[in-house]
């Protein structure tokens, strides 16, 4: 039961956790915390963000959740509408709160509606070579 929850939802709980303070990280701005800054041989900086790292995070679980939609069982239904009702909770918090209007958040939201199309595309291919007509 556990493997049916959708992995996206926790980038959508821990930016509800940052933009809330919860998570210790303050500022007019937290996403764009520095986190990490390194001098690269070109001579160039390069700078990795809180929202940076939240992106790298995101795409792993939606990596993730698309070796999830693999699966061919009854379980996967479930999982592709558990995934709709993630979306659908971005889409709505983005219309709506004040707070969610960043770029992050749109780029997660994005996320969560490329993993339904992939999980729905990913089923319906594996689902027609399961069709024997024998």
């Amino acid at each position: 039961m556990i493997s049916n929850i959708p992995l996206m939802i926790v980038p959508l709980i821990v930016f509800n956790l940052v933009i809330a303070g919860l998570a210790g990280i303050g500022g007019a701005d937290p996403w764009a915390t520095q986190l990490y800054s390194m001098q690269m041989l070109s001579g160039g900086n390069w700078v990795m963000t809180l929202g940076d790292l939240m992106i790298v995070l995101s795409l792993a679980l939606l990596f993730f959740e698309i070796m999830k939609s693999t699966r061919t069982s009854n379980a996967s239904v479930v999982d592709h509408l558990l995934s709709t009702f993630v979306f659908v909770a971005f889409l709505v918090e983005f219309l709506l709160v004040p707070s969610a209007s960043h770029s992050l958040f749109f780029i997660l939201m994005a996320m969560a509606f490329f993993d339904i199309l992939a999980g729905f595309t990913v089923s319906l291919r594996s689902a027609g070579r399961d069709v024997n007509f024998r």
